[in-house]
């Protein structure tokens, strides 16, 4: 992934979006961004000063919106918010999540409706560009507040930041690097906590892992297929056209191309009619789960380039306003990775179905759990044990955050999205995808010493598989696997696999 710098201003993609929360490209504002910023800002400082009523900025929050706030206090109670709404607890965000934070607060206040200062976002920018990490605890929101204020705690020089690998006092950051503590002014802390900021930046790392995912799946499926000794009409471009949904014609396609020249397939193409579904509906599976992810795509980027702040500053200069509403909310987000988190686990269960196939003798005709020696080694027996007890959990997990309600503030808040926790389980949903399809992946491998070395392997798998050669440790007696299951994830969470693949055959799909 490069590392180009990425210049906020115009809108970014997912990509970009990642490129700087876990690859640290650094990021600049263009000129445009600077300007609607300090528009939008030079309207809210002169209604603080006419003494215009605006939530948040001139009233209490939440259910004492009707408490009017002084000029003089307006300062104050931006601070306040902070204080009082930094109670998430639990482990903190990784450092790509806390990163992923800030860039979000970026894009939601930079869009010009927010009414903040410049250098606050300057100071969330010099944090993406010096490698301050906010110390965010992640458990405890309905879907913003209690994270980011952690982060706006940060900025300020009052809490806890990660700088050079270790964790220390965010003033003691501040001064290693040269910048003084942050102070808040009207409207800016309330700004800072609000809006989607943090159930989007997990939601964009979740989903770029799970469309990683979905592709490097259709890859995994066709080995197995191939070693499997499978018939490939199921993937016949025919059957595709008479039900014509892109996504699983591009599955098929996929894997017509990864198994193109191999000698392999051809030599078994008349062993039977058709496999069993978990080879013969891969395009039917993966096809739904894939426009699943590109459905979660299109709203997450979406989000990316929006503004979720409330209230809204209104800059038109014939008739600019002050607006409180609520595109805060997360629904939008929380729907869409509680989708994903479902596919993703569809996906998973087909995984382990395939890799169920590979491991038991009765089914695959190679030796019980692929070990020449079976009895007095267990092989390949347990890592499908371990690819139940993720799928168990994804299971669990799949089951909908955004359907819940629990009402807030006095009944002010009296629906909630749920959207934040949402987000963060497709975190969670996304890894365990990875274990799942390396471990079908380990016991491909396992299984090429049982079949005709002399057939040639199909086209785009022969890279993908002297590269887990080279990985992995002679098979023929046990041996801890635990070395290579990370490794084989590590193919598929970083790309490795794909970029592998592609080079034999170009673009995936």
């Amino acid at each position: 992934m490069s590392r180009a710098a990425i210049t906020l201003g115009p809108k970014i993609g997912l990509a970009e979006f990642v490129a700087v929360a876990r690859f640290q490209a650094p990021v600049s504002f263009s000129a445009e961004y600077c300007g609607r910023v300090r528009q939008s800002r030079e309207l809210v400082e002169g209604w603080v000063a006419e003494g215009r009523p605006m939530y948040g900025i001139t009233t209490g929050f939440g259910a004492m919106c009707t408490q009017a706030i002084s000029r003089e206090e307006t300062a104050r109670l931006q601070r306040n918010i902070v204080v009082s709404h930094a109670v998430s607890v639990g482990d903190p965000f990784t450092e790509e999540e806390a990163r992923a934070t800030l860039l979000m607060v970026l894009q939601n206040l930079g869009q010009g409706y927010s009414g903040v200062r410049l250098e606050i976002l300057e100071r969330c920018r010099d944090f993406l560009n010096l490698g301050l990490t906010p110390w965010m605890p992640r458990e405890g929101s309905v879907g913003y507040l209690a994270p980011e204020a952690h982060m706006v705690m940060s900025l300020t020089g009052q809490g806890r930041v990660y700088y050079g690998g270790e964790l220390m006092d965010a003033q003691e950051a501040l001064r290693r690097v040269g910048l003084p503590p942050l102070e808040l002014s009207s409207k800016e802390g309330l700004a800072l906590v609000s809006g989607t900021t943090s159930a989007t930046a997990l939601a964009a790392l979740a989903l770029h892992d799970f469309i990683k995912a979905v592709r490097s799946a259709d890859v995994i499926a066709a080995l197995s297929l191939e070693i499997l000794h499978g018939v490939t009409p199921a993937f016949d471009a025919r059957v595709m056209a008479v039900r014509p949904h892109e996504d699983q014609a591009a599955t098929a396609e996929n894997v017509r191309r990864v198994l193109a020249e191999s000698a392999v397939v051809e030599a078994y193409k008349n062993q039977r009619l058709q496999d069993a579904l978990s080879l013969r509906t891969v395009p039917q599976l993966h096809g739904p789960v894939r426009k699943a992810f590109r459905d979660a795509l299109a709203t997450i980027e979406t989000e990316i380039n929006s503004c979720c702040d409330n209230p809204i500053i209104w800059p038109d200069k014939t008739a600019p306003d002050v607006l409180s509403a609520c595109n805060a909310d997360s629904s939008y987000v929380g729907l869409a990775m509680d989708s994903a988190a479902i596919a993703a686990t569809m996906l998973a269960k087909m995984s382990e179905r395939r890799n169920n196939r590979l491991v038991d003798g009765s089914l695959s005709g190679y030796p019980y759990f692929l070990v020449k020696n079976p009895g007095l080694n267990s092989g390949l027996m347990i890592p499908q044990y371990a690819q139940a007890g993720l799928l168990n959990d994804m299971r669990i997990l799949a089951t909908s955050a955004c359907i819940d309600n629990t009402s807030t503030c006095a009944m002010q808040e009296d629906y909630v999205a749920m959207g934040y926790n949402a987000a963060k389980k497709a975190r969670v949903v996304a890894e365990k995808l990875e274990y799942i399809l390396a471990i079908e992946l380990m016991s491909v491998h396992a299984a090429q010493s049982f079949t005709d070395a002399a057939l040639q392997r199909g086209k785009g798998g022969r890279a993908l598989l002297a590269e887990i050669a080279r990985l992995a440790p002679s098979l023929e007696n046990d041996v801890f696997l635990y070395p290579l299951i990370n490794d084989l994830r590590d193919l598929i969470h970083s790309g490795q696999l794909i970029e592998l693949v592609e080079g034999e055959i170009g673009p995936l799909k």
